[in-house]
């Protein structure tokens, strides 16, 4: 496994509480604490709360895995802010009412982010949490 990454853009951020080397960033400048939540990137260092932090965002990095990883899975964040797979195809809800089109039945789909943000896709395969995986991130 290569541990250098191809970063096609990093940013500086200002920490938002402790953030661990490796792990999944938001926008406020936080590291990760909710499944599947939308991160803007990779954190490159360690940081204290207020410190700055360089968050890869664009391109290729490493990142701390959560669970076994497959080359090729698609990549959300767990609790810890680490890469995981995604958990589940996106689907319709029990109780939902079946639409055969959108224009008999009004909007599918509409605003907001889904259940998981896929922020990454696995370059590289873990055996387990832990580990450290190249990804190609997604934007």
């Amino acid at each position: 496994m290569s541990k250098q990454s191809i970063s096609i853009l990093a940013l500086t951020l200002l920490a938002s509480g402790a953030i661990v080397k490796h792990r999944g960033i938001t926008i406020a400048g936080a590291q990760a604490t909710n499944q599947g939540e939308k991160v803007l990137g990779v954190s490159q260092t360690d940081a204290a709360d207020t410190e700055a932090v360089a968050v890869e965002t664009i391109g290729t990095t490493v990142v701390e895995t959560g669970a076994a990883i497959a080359v090729g899975d698609s990549l959300i964040v767990d609790v810890q802010g680490r890469a995981i797979p995604v958990t589940g195809n996106l689907g319709v809800g029990a109780g939902a009412t079946a639409m055969t089109s959108s224009a008999a039945n009004g909007d599918v789909l509409t605003g907001g982010d889904l259940p998981e943000y896929v922020f990454a896709d696995a370059l590289v395969a873990a055996a387990a949490a832990g580990e450290f995986i190249e990804v190609a991130l997604r934007r």
